[in-house]
């Protein structure tokens, strides 16, 4: 109010700039199959993904699996594109099928932002109402689930009726806060991991999470889609992205009629005398009146006393960090690099997950062996975001994204570079960790290169702690994502642009040569 930002029913506001929107032109739409800008209107999902595919996976919809060269380097056999994969979970017993490109295997309600809007949480469960009136079921390859952030969203759905509904779909709750969106989908059924992995199926998630970047939501899903949680329903009844919701029908009722998006959708007036029965205010009062005592297992917790933290030498989830060890009181021009490596050769549109995964950890990855190495067994691994008080582990696993695609590296993912000797005429393939440590051991400062947009998507400040970990002294990119650019600069990482309309393409770098940046006096980020 002393700011004179209350809101006042008696005063117009007043608005440096007035835009003309047309209503009628607003569509459903989604974003994916890869990050959350690109938005795609629902009538053009199936175009979009047919003629995006070749670009994005290498090759045709469809085409038999032929990675010849990734099956030679991790073993393996090469399936026809016609094997069936029986499904023996409890809940599809006897129920064969067939996994193609776009099979929509995850299938999540799920973010504390668009779970905690009521309009469309009712929207999702009179979507499975009217689905399961009409004997609709979910593929039996896709996994569902719906973990909303707050324990209201299960108060309002019991209270209006839809829970069941939800549930008969297999949408039932399985926990409260981050789960799908930020990695935690956990393994995949057996059966359609094979198929997966067999195939060379290029597999769905849809979800009504924030974000969506690659290798982020589940290790063996290629492709993510965001979307509303009633579309996710639809989906998930669908049973693949290769469908175009607005013409085409999801499913087959009792009858043998088709049923189409449309004749499952509810009205605005069905969801807002629903949402005005079922959202009272004593559900909020009811949960939140105790919100910091926390449950009977929070309180059990076993905590030291007082006011500074003791560390504990045997945690391998919160160990003493080295970054303040050589901090002086006051900044000094920082020491010239000389005789860098190049240790990553990055494109555009390197995210945050790309730089510091945060979803599960590989047994065979650096992080993963280095657990085991501590006797903590592959299913007490957690995730990489459950590990961030652990510098150890998250170090290990900066860069070491499934996804990333390093140009020192070709043909390859999962975290690869190439370690150049002294003399840069002996080179190896080996994980970046281990390249990074092997320069370290020798003395030798690094820099990453990059295209544009570097360090986009989620504020992770572990993507710059991880790459000062590693021994990296600069990343030279054509331009960065502000925040990223910020932790570089907290953690004495330089970020440097290209000059305007050069890249590393432009100047023929090849990521071989061996990089000075001389300093002369103190630098201020511009």
């Amino acid at each position: 109010k002393e700011q004179g930002l209350w809101r006042d029913h008696a005063c117009d506001p007043l608005f440096t700039r007035v835009v003309d929107f047309d209503l009628g032109s607003v569509e459903p739409s989604v974003a994916g199959p890869g990050r959350p800008q690109d938005r795609v209107p629902l009538s053009m999902v199936k175009q979009r993904w047919l003629q995006g595919f070749k670009d994005l996976y290498g090759r045709q919809p469809g085409e038999r699996f032929s990675n010849a060269s990734a099956m030679d380097t991790e073993g393996g056999e090469l399936f026809p594109p016609d094997t069936k994969i029986g499904d023996d979970d409890a809940d599809t017993v006897g129920r064969e099928f067939s996994l193609d490109d776009g099979a929509v295997v995850i299938a999540a309600i799920t973010s504390c932002t668009n779970t905690s809007n009521p309009s469309v949480m009712i929207a999702a469960g009179l979507v499975a109402e009217a689905a399961v009136l009409r004997g609709l079921t979910v593929k039996p390859w896709v996994k569902t689930s719906m973990a909303p952030g707050s324990r209201v969203v299960s108060d309002y759905l019991e209270q209006s009726g839809l829970a069941d509904d939800l549930n008969a779909l297999g949408f039932n709750i399985v926990g409260y806060g981050c789960t799908t969106c930020i990695g935690n989908s956990g393994p995949l059924p057996e059966n359609t991991a094979r198929a997966i992995e067999a195939k060379g199926v290029v597999a769905v998630s849809v979800l009504s999470g924030n974000r969506n970047f690659e290798g982020r939501i589940q290790s063996q899903v290629r492709a993510n889609y965001l979307m509303s949680p009633p579309l996710v329903v639809a989906y998930a009844i669908a049973g693949t992205i290769d469908i175009d919701l607005v013409t085409e029908p999801l499913g087959i009722d009792y009858a043998g009629v088709p049923v189409y998006l449309r004749d499952l959708w509810p009205t605005q007036d069905a969801i807002k005398s629903l949402r005005d029965r079922s959202v009272l205010q004593e559900m909020y009062v009811s949960n939140y009146s105790d919100v910091f005592k926390g449950t009977r297992q929070w309180a059990e917790v076993a905590t030291s006393e007082g006011g500074l933290y003791q560390w504990d030498e045997r945690s391998t989830y919160i160990c003493r960090p080295p970054f303040l060890d050589d901090v002086a009181e006051e900044p000094s021009i920082p020491a010239p690099v000389k005789g860098a490596r190049c240790l990553c050769f990055f494109g555009d549109s390197i995210t945050t997950d790309h730089i510091s995964p945060a979803g599960s950890i590989g047994a065979s990855r650096p992080a993963g062996r280095y657990l085991q190495s501590l006797g903590v067994s592959e299913g007490e691994f957690n995730s990489f975001g459950s590990r961030r008080g652990n510098h150890e582990v998250m170090k290990r696993g900066t860069f070491d994204n499934i996804r990333i695609r390093n140009m020192l590296a070709p043909g390859m993912e999962a975290g690869m570079t190439t370690w150049f000797a002294a003399d840069g005429r002996v080179r190896e393939v080996m994980p970046i960790y281990d390249a990074a440590m092997r320069y370290m051991a020798g003395q030798v400062p690094l820099v990453v290169l990059a295209g544009k947009d570097y360090g986009m998507g989620s504020s992770r400040d572990w993507a710059a702690k991880g790459t000062l970990l590693l021994g990296v002294r600069a990343v030279i990119a054509c331009s960065f994502e502000r925040i990223h650019r910020s932790n570089l600069v907290g953690m004495g990482v330089l970020p440097l642009e290209f000059a305007d309309a050069e890249s590393p393409r432009s100047l023929g770098l090849k990521g071989d040569e061996l990089f000075e940046i001389p300093f002369d006096r103190m630098i201020t980020p511009r």
